[in-house]
C-alpha cells in the first residue's frame, strides 16, 4: 500500500490521482472527514491523522509499504522549525512501528544547507530525519512552484500589478506542481533501490517580470511586476496571516534566494526537468 501524506494538497492530491489511474493501492492521509470522502470518491483509501498525533500517524501507516512524506507549513506556528522537528519525530516513530520499507520525501531546492535558510531548513530536517533507518529513502527537491504566484491573482486582476518579494528581473528556477507530482509518482512506483536525491525544475528560469508577462497573455491585459519594499515585508506577511516566527523564517529564506546563495546542489543529485511551461500553467489556472 502506498501511503500519501498531505493528500489534499496540490502535489499530494495529484499523486493520489496518478496512483489510482495506475491501478496502484493508495491511502491518503488528510485531516478532516470531508477530505477523506473526497479521496474515497477518487477510488483511494483514507486516514484522518495529524502529524502531531503520534498514535494517529502510527495507525495510518499500518499495512503501508511506501510512504510519501512532507513537512506541512501553515505560516501560523509560533515555532515553525521546532514544530517541524516534532512532527518528523512522530513520523519516524510511526515508520519504526510500521511495515514501510520505502520513503519518498518532498524536500526543496536548497535543502543541502544546515543553517541560515529560514523555511528551507524544514527540508534539511526532513532529509536527515530517517537517515539511520533500514529503509529505502529518496527525496525530491523542487524549484519554486508556479502555484505560489496564483495567490496574487485577485490583485493582478484588479490592479494589473503583480506584487513580488523578489527584484523584478531576478530569474530563479520554477516548476509546475503537477510535474513534481508526476516525478514523485514515478519514484514511488519504481523498483530502484532508493537513496537518491532528485532536483526538479521546469523548462526555464523565470523572473517576476516574466511571470507578469505570462499573466498579461492569459488575462489579455497589461500586468506589471512590482517589488514590495523591503521594510514592508513584515507588515505584508502579517496581513496574510503569518505569525511572527513564520515572518522571520520567510524573510531569512527570501534574503538568501535574492543574494543567490540558494541553488541546486548539482553534485551527487539527479536532475529532473518538467515539461510544463509557466504560460501553460497560468492559462490553465485562469481559464
Amino acid at each position: 500500500m502506498n501511503i500519501i501524506q498531505g493528500a489534499s494538497g496540490q502535489v499530494g492530491s495529484a499523486i493520489v490521482t496518478n496512483l489510482v489511474k495506475k491501478g496502484e493501492p493508495v491511502k491518503g492521509i488528510v485531516r478532516s472527514k470531508e477530505k477523506a470522502e473526497q479521496l474515497k470518491k477518487k477510488g483511494a483509501d483514507s486516514a484522518i491523522a495529524d502529524v502531531f498525533d503520534q498514535q494517529a500517524i502510527t495507525d495510518a501507516l499500518k499495512k503501508g509499504s511506501t510512504f510519501f512524506v512532507i513537512t506541512p507549513e501553515t505560516g501560523k506556528g509560533d515555532d515553525i522549525l521546532g514544530d517541524t522537528r516534532k512532527s518528523l519525530q512522530n513520523i519516524r516513530k510511526a515508520i519504526e512501528k510500521s511495515p514501510v520499507k520505502k520513503v519518498v520525501g518532498l524536500s526543496s531546492i536548497g535543502a543541502q544547507y544546515d543553517k541560515g535558510t529560514g523555511n528551507l531548513l524544514m527540508s534539511y530536517f526532513l532529509e536527515h530525519a530517517f537517515k539511520d533507518l533500514d529503509i529505502e529513502q529518496s527525496y525530491i527537491r523542487p524549484a519554486y512552484y508556479y502555484s505560489n504566484w496564483m495567490a496574487y491573482l485577485p490583485v493582478v486582476k484588479e490592479s494589473g500589478i503583480l506584487p513580488t518579494f523578489f527584484p523584478v528581473d531576478l530569474s530563479i528556477p520554477m516548476i509546475s506542481p503537477m510535474d513534481v507530482a508526476k516525478f514523485a509518482t514515478d519514484i514511488i512506483t519504481s523498483d530502484d533501490s532508493g537513496n537518491k536525491i532528485y532536483e526538479a525544475s521546469g523548462p526555464e528560469s523565470l523572473s517576476s517580470a516574466g511571470v507578469a508577462a505570462a499573466f498579461s497573455k492569459a488575462l489579455h491585459k497589461e500586468v506589471k511586476a512590482k517589488q514590495i519594499p523591503r521594510d514592508q515585508w513584515p507588515s505584508t506577511l502579517k496581513k496574510i496571516g503569518f505569525s511572527e516566527d513564520a515572518i522571520k523564517n520567510y524573510i531569512e529564506m527570501t534574503d538568501m534566494v535574492i543574494s543567490g546563495q540558494i541553488h541546486a546542489e548539482n553534485q551527487g543529485t539527479i536532475a529532473l526537468k518538467g515539461k510544463t511551461t509557466l504560460q501553460e500553467y497560468i492559462n490553465n489556472a485562469v481559464n
